[in-house]
């Protein structure tokens, strides 16, 4: 217990799934948390995402813990809101020791268009750069980086699953540029000994992958595949030959790069992807 203790941590995307488990996993261990998330659905992305009501319960959990938290809704495509989110967890909180880039989304649909394609882009990319931008300037020597990718960020470009669209061209796209933006920001750091990671989770049992939308790129073969149907394909992703990773199994290596067990550790692509490498021949950016 008390591995962050004292800490405050800015995360994006808290109030469900990935986020809300970074927030749990550190609020257990000592740290106050500024939680943003958007708390509406963007019409590109086919399948809900949080809302209020989730944020809140983020909070109410924190708080169970015996933690203060600061939760704003904004939109990690805006700049200023991330910035009036973060100065506002400062005023109440008092300090801000790491950052956990971590809102995304995966528009898929072969029916989506080009819109779908920025869309994934300017949230899943533009939304990390805009979470450092808000927390950089208060962040002290020896703070810690921590931004979402995904193990579609560390393999080669291939044929796109028609299934996905643009949106999961965009997808992939972004989560590279999340790669390639860790690397070289630990670079720029480095004299602050301001760590930046990388975590790329293979699927995670969230709302993103419980999806209709997510069940047709996994059974592209069927109409209208449910969850039963993709079921039996997900493990296909995984040299472990599990279906998936559960958020607090992302959570833990979160807290390890947040914590001060990380304090060497820069520039790192971690993978949380049960030897998805095996199924599927990554292959780490040329930065």
């Amino acid at each position: 217990m008390g591995r962050v203790d004292g800490k405050v941590v800015f995360i994006t995307g808290a109030a469900r799934g990935q986020g809300r488990a970074h927030a749990l996993r550190l609020a257990a261990e000592g740290a106050d948390i500024i939680a943003v998330d958007l708390c509406e659905d963007i019409d590109t992305n086919g399948y809900p995402l949080a809302t209020r009501d989730d944020l809140d319960e983020t909070v109410r959990l924190v708080e169970k813990l015996g933690r203060r938290i600061v939760a704003r809704t904004a939109d990690v495509r805006d700049s200023a809101a991330l910035k009036s989110a973060v100065a506002d967890g400062i005023a109440e909180l008092g300090r801000l020791d790491a950052v956990v880039a971590q809102a995304g989304i995966a528009p898929l649909g072969p029916d989506r268009g080009a819109e779908a394609f920025i869309d994934a882009i300017t949230v899943d990319f533009h939304g990390v750069v805009h979470a450092v931008e808000a927390a950089l300037p208060h962040l002290p020597d020896g703070a810690s980086i921590v931004a979402t990718g995904s193990i579609a960020g560390l393999i080669p470009a291939t044929v796109d699953n028609p299934a996905n669209g643009p949106g999961g061209l965009g997808y992939s796209f972004a989560k590279r540029q999340v790669a390639s933006f860790v690397h070289d920001l630990a670079t720029v750091l480095a004299t602050r000994r301001i760590r930046v990671n990388a975590v790329h989770p293979t699927n995670v049992n969230t709302g993103m992958l419980n999806s209709d939308l997510m069940y047709r790129s996994f059974r592209p073969d069927l109409e209208n595949p449910t969850r039963e149907d993709a079921l039996p394909s997900f493990p296909a992703t995984t040299g472990f030959g599990i279906p998936y990773v559960e958020p607090e199994d992302v959570a833990e290596t979160v807290l390890f790069l947040v914590s001060d067990e990380s304090r060497y550790v820069t520039g790192m692509q971690m993978r949380v992807d049960a030897a998805g490498y095996v199924k599927r021949r990554p292959q780490l950016p040329t930065f």
